[in-house]
C-alpha cells in the first residue's frame, strides 16, 4: 500500500546548464510518463521574454502542458519562496489529475526550495531593506562585509565578500529579526519529504554545450530578440529587478545605440552565456551531489537513462 501512496506522489526534477537540451527532454519524458511540465527557470516566468529566456514555443506546449511560463510580468520582483508556493499548487493539481509532475530548469536555488525547503524569514520592511542598500553603497563591498561578520558572526566563511546579494540579505535579516540568516536556514525543512522525488542533471560535456550556446544565439537573432528587447525597453523598469540581468538585454541595447556590432553583441551573449552555464555547473557540484548525472548525444538513448531513472 505505502508502494502506491508513493508512486501516486512522485516528482522528477530535471536541471541542467542552459542549453543543455533539458526542454527536449522533459517533453519527451513527458510523453512517456503522462506527465506534465512544471517552469523552474526564473526568467522564463516573464511574460515579455520568449525569445531570449529560451521558453518553449507553441509546437511544444501544444502537445505537452507546460506551467508557468510568461506569468509573471517583468515589472514585478518574484522571489523563490513565491515561486515556490505557485509551483506546489501547480505539483499538486497535476497529481489530482494523475499526472506526473516533471519540474524543469536551470535556476538552483528554485529546486533547492523542493530539495531542501525555505526558511520562514519574516518580510524585511523597506525601510530597513534601503537602510542596509545605502549602507553598502556607502561602505563598499569589502568594509561592508567586515560589518556584516561582526554583526553575524555566523556568516564569515559561508557568504563571499563579493556576494553583494547575499551579503546585504544577511545584514538586513539579522537587523530585523535578531536571528543569523544560517539560524533560520537551520530550521527549514522541506514540504516534499513524503513525496517520492527523482532528480536528473543533464551532464553535458564543455565543448557540446559551448556549440549549442553558440547555435541558440544564432536562433535567437534570428528570430526577432532585437524587438523583443525594444518593447522592454518602452516599459521603463527599474533597475533594480531581475528582468534586466536577462543575458541578451545589455549587449542588445548597447548594438541599438551602435556601441558595438550584431557580430560583438551575439559574441558578447555567447560568452555571457558560457559563463552563466559554468556557474550553474559549479551550483550543481555543490547542492546536486547527489543527483543523477546524465548524458546521451542521442536523445533517445538519453531517454532511456531518464526512464531507468525515474522507473
Amino acid at each position: 500500500m505505502s508502494k502506491l501512496i508513493s508512486l501516486s506522489k512522485k516528482i522528477i526534477l530535471l536541471a541542467g546548464p542552459t542549453a543543455s537540451g533539458k526542454s527536449k527532454l522533459a517533453i519527451r519524458l513527458a510523453k512517456k510518463l503522462n506527465g506534465e511540465i512544471v517552469n523552474a527557470d526564473s526568467m522564463q516566468v516573464f511574460k515579455e521574454f520568449k525569445i531570449l529566456s529560451s521558453r518553449p514555443d507553441l509546437s511544444d506546449t501544444k502537445k505537452i502542458k507546460h506551467h508557468l511560463y510568461g506569468v509573471i510580468s517583468a515589472k514585478r520582483y518574484f522571489s523563490a519562496g513565491e515561486w515556490l508556493k505557485e509551483a506546489k499548487k501547480k505539483i499538486d493539481n497535476c497529481l489530482k489529475r494523475k499526472k506526473v509532475p516533471i519540474v524543469v530548469g536551470g535556476t538552483g536555488l528554485y529546486f533547492n526550495t523542493i530539495t531542501k525547503g525555505i526558511s520562514k524569514i519574516p518580510i524585511i520592511d523597506l525601510k530597513t531593506r534601503n537602510k542596509v542598500r545605502n549602507l553598502y553603497k556607502k561602505l563598499g563591498s569589502k568594509k561592508f562585509y567586515n560589518y556584516l561578520v561582526k554583526l553575524d558572526p555566523k556568516t564569515k566563511g559561508r557568504i563571499l565578500p563579493t556576494d553583494s546579494q547575499r551579503v546585504q540579505r544577511a545584514y538586513e535579516v539579522k537587523l530585523k529579526t535578531k536571528k543569523s540568516l544560517f539560524e533560520w536556514f537551520a530550521n527549514t525543512k522541506s514540504d516534499f519529504l513524503d513525496f517520492e522525488i527523482k532528480k536528473i542533471f543533464i551532464d553535458i560535456p564543455r565543448n557540446e554545450l559551448l556549440k549549442k550556446i553558440s547555435k541558440r544565439t544564432e536562433l535567437m537573432i534570428k528570430r526577432e530578440c532585437i524587438n523583443e528587447v525594444i518593447k522592454f525597453n518602452k516599459l521603463k523598469i527599474k533597475k533594480s529587478l531581475s528582468a534586466n540581468k536577462l543575458i541578451g538585454v545589455q549587449e542588445i541595447n548597447d548594438f541599438l545605440k551602435g556601441s558595438i556590432s550584431l557580430e560583438q553583441c551575439k559574441e558578447l551573449i555567447n560568452i555571457k552565456t558560457r559563463q552563466y552555464a559554468k556557474r550553474q555547473n559549479t551550483w550543481a557540484r555543490g547542492h546536486m551531489k547527489n543527483w543523477n548525472k546524465l548524458y546521451s548525444e542521442n536523445l533517445s538513448i538519453l531517454l532511456k537513462k531518464s526512464l531507468k531513472v525515474v522507473s
